[in-house]
This record gives structure tokens, C-alpha cells and sequence, in this order.
């Protein structure tokens, strides 16, 4: 195994890590300060940390390379964009960024619906601020690393991803409200499992789809105005003039009352119930906001069948992974049914 003195010839005076995390319910709410339901995986990516002579050095042990980070050269469409990124951020805050050798470590994996993207970004400022002695919240490393996102990585994502990488506990749910950053944590009773498994297809969004998608939700915000989108009810889609931006609404705020009753469901214990509306979640996914595929829907019926309560697709769609929620005993004769039945699934997470 690669290390941090094997790389850069010193030990690493930090390190820092940051999970992967599943959506359990609110997909794509975040983008109008809704409710979200995730949970972190206990895979995740590693930044390890150390002083430099000069210059910024980023290596992936994934990659198996080492890159110079220069922070005025901007985007490069490249993994180190989510190093360079939030570094950039953090020093537009006030934070003097020092010379140092970064490593990246992950057991995550990319383009796969479950923020290895904030898990990075996250992990890379967690370990800037260690490296500097620095005091900064875990809400705080959140915002600075959506910034990065958002503003050097040119993906207007929510917030959700990033908080639930830097504030989520193991084994809990966080109940975010994406307005205020209220949130709470909500453990995951004893007895159920969340399995979270890839449909063998790599996630195909682009940029472009993820941002038309929002773009489409800020249009029904303007024709609202003053009323705020996450006030209204589901019935103000039929009033909307475009039918691709009601579709778009139909979803999110349907999906907003979905996660608000899935939530006390969770904290009830009522699996049946918060199964129901995973799987309500996925058909509002599929038809309405149109990110699912025919690899993810496959593998949603196989999950169902085999036993899942509920069964969804996770993150942005276009391919990637479902989240599921089985009964702990029944974990290992469903995934046997599961991979059975859908060859090209693999498990992230069991």
C-alpha cells in the first residue's frame, strides 16, 4: 500500500476522512431549501496532509499520480478539481493556503451517485484546516466546499451532499432542512439494513442535465414569485405554463412531502411505511423529473421482488446506485436474488 512518506518522503502531519453517503429519500428537494433524508457510508476518501517547501501537490493512489496544484489556473476537468477547488474557496474566505503534499486515498467509488465528489472536497478541507491549526465548524466545511461546487467545478448542486459527508454519524439518518441547516440525527432502528448497490451502469449526467434540471426549478420560482416554490402545495404544478417545468415540480414537491412523512416514519420505527414512499419516491423519479434508466428501474423491481420494502434509485440518476431497505436476516438471501436476477449489480454497500 502506498503511503504518504512513500510519495512525498515525509509522514503525513495530518489526516482526514470523509464519507460516501446514500440518499434514503428527498432527491433533488435540496434545490429548493427542502428536506432531505441521507445517511453516510462507511466508505469514504482519505486526505492525508503535510507541509511543502513550495507549491501545492495533490496524488491519488487511484490515479497513480501526482499533480501541481496551481490555485489561479481554475477548472481542469480533472479529479484535482475537488482539491484545487476547495482550497480556492477557503483562501477567497481568508484562509492562507500554505505549501503542502496532499494524498488522496478512497475505497469510494467515483461517478457512482454517492458523493465521492463532496466526500473529496470535504476530506481536502478538513485536512487544510487541521494542517493549519484552524477552528472551522463542520456546517462551515460544508458551505465552503458547496462554493466549490458551485463556483469552480460549475455544478449547482444543492447542499446536501456536503453536509451529510462532514456532519453525518454512522449509522444515523441526518434530517436536514437545506434552508435553515437545521438538523438532527436519526438512528436506523436494529434489525434493517440499508444496502446501497450499483446497476452496473456508470452514471451518465453531465453538467448540463443536472443543471437544466434546476434551471427548470428556478423558471417555476420566478413565475411564482413572491411565493416561495417550497411553500407550495403539489396541485400549483397543474398552474404552471411550461408542462416540462411542472413535471420537474410535480417531483420535488411531492418528494418534499414525501421526506417530511418518511422522516417521522424513521423515527417511529414504521418501516412499512417509509418503504412505501422509497418506492414512490423512485416512480416521481422516473416519470417526473425523468433521471432514472432502464438499468435502474430493472434492478429497483429485482430489489422489490427479492424482499426490499423499498427500493429507489440514489443521487442523480442517469445510471449509478439504488438504495434499498431489507431486514438485516434477509440480507444475504436477497442480495443472492438480487445479483441473480441482475447480473451487472454490485454492492457499494451491504
Amino acid at each position: 500500500m502506498t503511503s504518504h512518506e512513500d510519495v512525498f518522503g515525509q509522514e503525513a502531519a495530518v489526516t482526514c476522512f470523509a464519507p460516501g453517503r446514500v440518499n434514503l429519500i428527498g432527491e433533488y428537494t435540496d434545490l429548493i431549501g427542502g428536506n432531505v433524508l441521507p445517511m453516510p457510508l462507511t466508505k469514504g476518501i482519505t486526505v492525508t496532509a503535510g507541509p511543502a517547501a513550495s507549491g501545492i501537490h495533490a496524488f491519488s493512489t487511484a490515479e497513480e499520480a501526482k499533480i501541481d496544484i496551481n490555485l489561479q489556473d481554475g477548472k481542469k476537468d480533472h479529479w484535482a478539481d475537488y482539491v484545487a477547488g476547495p482550497l480556492v474557496m477557503a483562501e477567497k474566505a481568508g484562509t492562507t493556503i500554505p505549501p503542502m503534499n496532499l494524498m488522496v486515498e478512497s475505497d469510494l467509488p467515483a461517478g457512482a451517485g454517492v458523493s465521492s465528489s463532496a466526500a473529496l472536497e470535504v476530506a481536502t478541507l478538513k485536512a487544510l484546516f487541521a494542517l493549519t491549526g484552524q477552528d472551522r465548524s463542520d456546517t462551515d466545511i460544508a458551505l465552503l466546499a458547496q462554493k466549490a461546487e458551485n463556483e469552480f467545478c460549475g455544478v449547482k448542486c444543492g447542499i446536501m451532499d456536503q453536509m451529510a459527508v462532514s456532519v453525518g454519524d454512522q449509522g444515523h439518518a441526518l434530517a436536514l432542512n437545506c434552508e435553515t441547516l437545521e438538523w438532527d440525527q436519526v438512528a436506523l432502528p436494529a434489525g434493517w439494513s440499508i444496502a446501497v448497490i450499483h446497476c452496473g451502469e456508470a452514471r451518465q449526467l453531465t453538467d448540463g442535465a443536472y443543471n437544466e434540471r434546476r434551471a427548470a426549478l428556478d423558471a417555476a420560482s420566478e413565475e411564482l414569485r413572491p411565493h416561495p416554490l417550497k411553500s407550495q402545495s403539489v396541485e400549483i404544478a397543474k398552474k404552471l405554463s411550461d408542462p416540462l417545468v411542472a413535471r420537474r415540480v410535480r417531483h420535488v414537491l411531492s418528494e418534499q412531502a414525501r421526506t417530511l412523512r418518511a422522516t417521522e416514519a424513521l423515527r417511529k420505527a414504521d418501516m412499512s411505511l417509509l418503504g412505501d414512499l422509497m418506492n414512490e419516491s423512485h416512480e416521481s423519479l422516473r416519470a417526473d423529473f425523468e433521471v432514472s434508466t432502464g438499468s435502474l428501474d430493472r434492478l429497483v423491481a429485482a430489489a422489490r421482488e427479492a424482499g426490499a420494502l423499498g427500493a429507489r434509485l440514489t443521487g442523480a440518476g442517469f445510471g449509478g446506485c439504488i438504495v434499498a431497505l431489507v431486514a438485516e436476516s434477509e440480507l444475504e438471501p436477497w442480495w443472492h436474488a438480487v445479483s441473480t436476477e441482475c447480473p451487472a449489480a454490485w454492492a457499494v454497500e451491504l
